[in-house]
């Protein structure tokens, strides 16, 4: 099956809506070029600034510059949908399921946590990405609302003073001693702690519980295959189950909220956790 692949970027010369311009610069119907726009994948640049468009009806201005990233793929991507935990309003905290983006990139938007939170949390505010899970991996996440407040927990994150914990299935039997890797990942210091939760014999399974002390790229994941231990479902590391979802949840957050001061703690539903 192929795919349909547009990049389209166009100075506009005369008033005119952005639908019935790329419309009639791409071939691509009024219908799909309204959901390419309502799927994050028109920008606008006006004067020197450059933002995603959605309204179809958006009258342009001589000079403004449209620019489509068409990738029917992508487009087509669906998700699960996300729950949300708890309501800070200067913050949000929400579960993302598999499948799922932290955030957005110009092909798109729609099966993200990002935009996901900004079209549904009552009042709408902006939204602003404070960290990221895999898109494989499921858990918790923090969105931001405030400019300051996004600042201000990203600063926690680089500075490490969030306390992260993670649920995560591995095949093989796990040590019962707690095991720290401090291997370096892309010549970066990193490290992660495992212990044993349960094993499983008939599946040669063990259910783990991670925190890391550093954010490194797929960091759990890497650390786990290299010692043996690698995470069901992982595909990338060398799961030998290419069925599997991902067996890695981040389930639980604390930290000291930006705007109070006060001390925070969030944990999934044993619903939402990996269980053997």
């Amino acid at each position: 099956m192929t795919n349909q692949h547009i990049e389209h970027h166009t100075t506009v010369s005369e008033k005119v809506s952005a639908v019935d311009l790329l419309s009639q610069e791409t071939g691509l119907s009024k219908t799909v070029v309204k959901q390419t726009m309502q799927k994050g994948a028109v920008w606008l640049t006006h004067n020197t600034y450059t933002q995603r468009l959605r309204r179809a009806k958006k009258q342009l201005q001589v000079g403004d510059e449209l620019h489509m990233y068409y990738d029917e793929k992508i487009l087509n991507e669906t998700t699960l949908p996300a729950e949300l935990i708890a309501d800070e309003h200067a913050y949000s905290v929400w579960f993302k399921p598999y499948g799922m983006r932290s955030q957005g990139s110009k092909w798109g938007d729609h099966t993200t946590i990002q935009r996901w939170a900004e079209s549904l949390l009552m009042p709408q505010r902006p939204t602003f990405t404070v960290h990221r899970l895999d898109r494989a991996a499921t858990g918790l996440i923090l969105i931001a609302h405030k400019k300051q407040t996004a600042t201000a927990l990203s600063q926690n994150f680089e500075n490490h003073t969030i306390e992260k914990k993670y649920r995560v299935i591995v095949h093989n039997a796990f040590p019962d001693t707690p095991q720290t890797y401090t291997q370096s990942i892309d010549n970066r210091h990193a490290h992660s702690q495992a212990t044993l939760i349960r094993y499983e014999p008939t599946q040669n399974r063990s259910l783990l519980e991670v925190t890391i002390e550093t954010g490194r790229k797929h960091q759990i994941r890497r650390h786990l295959s290299q010692a043996g231990y690698p995470v069901v479902g992982d595909r990338l590391y060398g799961s030998t189950d290419q069925t599997a979802n991902l067996q890695l949840t981040a389930y639980f957050l604390a930290f000291q909220c930006p705007v109070t001061n006060e001390p925070k703690s969030y944990q999934l539903p044993d619903t939402h956790l990996p269980v053997l």
